[in-house]
């Protein structure tokens, strides 16, 4: 069965089509390096702010979505508004995404303690924010994509499975 992935540019720039958006085919393509089972992926472009993060993830939840990657909006802008858009999404919240990706950051850069990465649960599908700039988006998903395919199996979404010379999955072994 194909896993079903939307990765959704949060960018007022790239919606407008001033800005090339460099972070949705970023993360697709991290995916298409990573991910050894069929993907279909959709992606979006939406402008900033909490209300089009949250009204763009409810339609990907509602439509029975796996995994769904939110770029840009994560910093301290005034504009920054997705965590809180996938907040008013998000039935559990899962810290240590946020916590991972930030440590893993800031063994790059200082200013990645600016940076507000987030991951939850809402139905049956799994939400990452990330950040917008390609190098950050896999440093990130370097850092907790092996957590990833078990939260999947977990809440009954699709199953993933990954290339293990790139990104080893754990699932934990049953008697």
């Amino acid at each position: 069965m194909t896993a079903r992935v939307a990765i959704v540019t949060v960018s007022d720039r790239a919606s407008r089509g001033e800005y090339e958006d460099k972070g949705g085919p970023g993360c697709e393509d991290w995916l298409r390096g990573v991910v050894t089972t069929p993907l279909s992926i959709s992606r979006v472009i939406i402008p900033d702010g909490r209300d089009s993060v949250a009204d763009c993830l409810r339609g990907f939840v509602t439509e029975g979505v796996d995994l769904i990657l939110v770029t840009g909006g994560t910093g301290p802008a005034p504009r920054d508004e997705t965590p809180e858009g996938a907040a008013q999404v998000i039935e559990k919240e899962l810290a240590g995404f946020g916590e991972e990706m930030r440590r893993a950051s800031l063994r790059e850069v200082p200013t990645a303690i600016l940076s507000r990465q987030s991951a939850g649960i809402a139905g049956k599908s799994l939400i990452l924010t990330l950040p917008g700039n390609p190098r950050a988006i896999a440093t990130c998903l370097n850092a907790v994509f092996a957590a990833v395919p078990y939260c999947l199996d977990l809440i009954g979404a699709g199953h993933i499975d990954t290339d293990p010379a790139k990104i080893a999955a754990f699932r934990p072994k049953t008697k």
